[in-house]
């Protein structure tokens, strides 16, 4: 009878411990960009602050970003962005791209417009490639001639 309850307990006490060794389960959700500011350069080309976000629970290694840029309803052009960034779990960081605008007519009131920002993100740990499509406006930052927010 002893041997037995020692085994019944040894077995109880070995599936908790395999029970708690595997972690919380990874999750990888798609993540996201956005625009965070727009800058008009002297040249006429935009210097655009993507926002990168990682809505994974796991750190994220964010490898090119390949969007269309609708401002207004106006094609803007293509929004290109080559990084190595890694993003922690649930959080956001930002990189840069510059663009040659096809249109900026959108800009020239000097008034909050909207944009579309359409197209994929890829990352190489953990692999994978998403696409996305984000709706928003931009708004001109007081102070700041050339500056959407």
């Amino acid at each position: 009878m002893r041997i037995r309850l020692r085994t019944v307990s040894a077995i109880a006490f070995l599936a908790l411990l395999s029970a708690c060794a595997s972690g919380p389960k990874k999750v990888i959700n798609p993540p996201k960009a956005s625009i965070q500011e727009l800058a008009v350069q002297p040249d006429g080309r935009w210097k655009l602050t993507l926002r990168l976000q990682n809505f994974s629970n796991v750190s994220t290694r964010f490898a090119a970003v390949d969007a269309k840029l609708y401002v207004a309803g106006e094609d803007a052009g293509q929004v290109q962005a080559t990084t190595d960034i890694s993003i922690g779990p649930e959080s956001a960081d930002v990189v840069e791209a510059l663009l040659s605008p096809a249109a900026a007519s959108a800009l020239a009131s000097r008034r909050g417009v909207t944009y579309t920002l359409t197209g994929s993100i890829r990352a190489t740990e953990p692999k994978g490639s998403w696409t996305f499509t984000h709706d928003s406006t931009l708004d001109p930052a007081p102070g700041l001639p050339g500056v959407m927010r």
